[in-house]
């Protein structure tokens, strides 16, 4: 995890919050990053994790989290990380092997069926975070990378919003957990259904990280923008959401961030 993320958000895995659903959006650049600050922060809060990876492999996710000092094997070992490995599980399923391996049907089993419903995926999640009585985990949390591949697996955005809004009742209301979930956008695309999905999350998210490539271009020294939105709107009415902007640098262990025009190169 990355600590000067941390301070922005007022965050820290000693006191990790309940029932919040944060979404990470990135336009014109890889918010991938955020995605693995947020595996690390709740593997190191203690909760129990289900990662829905559509987008890497598992041992991408793992070279990434121990540059981070986090081991995501020995998470899998002692039952605090379920991992749903989408790129495996889609060609077993398009090969037949997914359910002679495990008897059991695929959580991406629409891939191969004419409807597009997301039941056995939710059905996967709930499973997963629902705790036995032996659990000694925190809060449940769902992550999710990347939302939008469901998508490009042929889900309808119905069944995504859907799929979104069980878990959302399932992890942040009933087991007060927390949901974080990444999408593409691109406000000058065609794409209808993606951004009917982002606008539809972003009025529902409790927190919205967003990442944006720089307008000018490529540079060495700053990589792209993050505004951090806190809905207060969402529990005030009256009030208008928190903005705070800031610029970043990805290093090899680390994320740097600082007001715009301050980099450390310019001063």
């Amino acid at each position: 995890m990355f600590t000067e993320l941390n301070e922005l958000l007022d965050a820290s895995p000693q006191r990790p919050e309940t029932g919040k659903f944060t979404l990470l959006r990135d336009t014109r650049t890889d918010g991938s990053f955020l995605v693995h600050h947020f595996l690390s922060f709740y593997l190191r809060a203690g909760c129990k994790v289900c990662f829905v990876a559509l987008l890497q492999s598992f041992s991408h996710y793992n070279i990434v989290a121990q540059k981070l000092g986090v081991s995501l094997t020995a998470a899998k070992e002692r039952g605090q990380l379920v991992f749903l490995e989408g790129l495996k599980s889609c060609l077993d399923l398009l090969f037949g092997e997914e359910e002679k391996q495990s008897g059991q049907p695929s959580p991406l089993q629409f891939i191969s069926e004419s409807a597009s419903d997301l039941k056995a995926l939710f059905d996967f999640v709930r499973t997963s975070l629902t705790p036995a009585g032996s659990d000694s985990w925190k809060g449940p949390v769902l992550l999710v990378d990347d939302l939008s591949v469901l998508l490009s697996l042929g889900a309808t955005p119905v069944a995504v919003l859907d799929f979104i809004h069980y878990c959302r009742v399932a992890v942040c209301y009933q087991l007060k957990g927390n949901i974080v979930v990444l999408v593409h956008s691109n406000e000058d695309s065609e794409d209808e259904e993606n951004e009917l999905i982002v606008n539809s999350l972003c009025h529902h998210s409790d927190l919205i990280l967003w990442v944006e490539g720089l307008a000018t271009g490529f540079c060495k020294d700053v990589h792209g923008q993050i505004k951090i939105i806190r809905r207060v709107s969402l529990e005030l009415t009256a009030e208008q959401d928190l903005v705070q902007i800031y610029q970043y640098k990805i290093q090899d262990k680390n994320v740097t961030f600082f007001a715009r025009g301050l980099s450390a190169a310019v001063l």
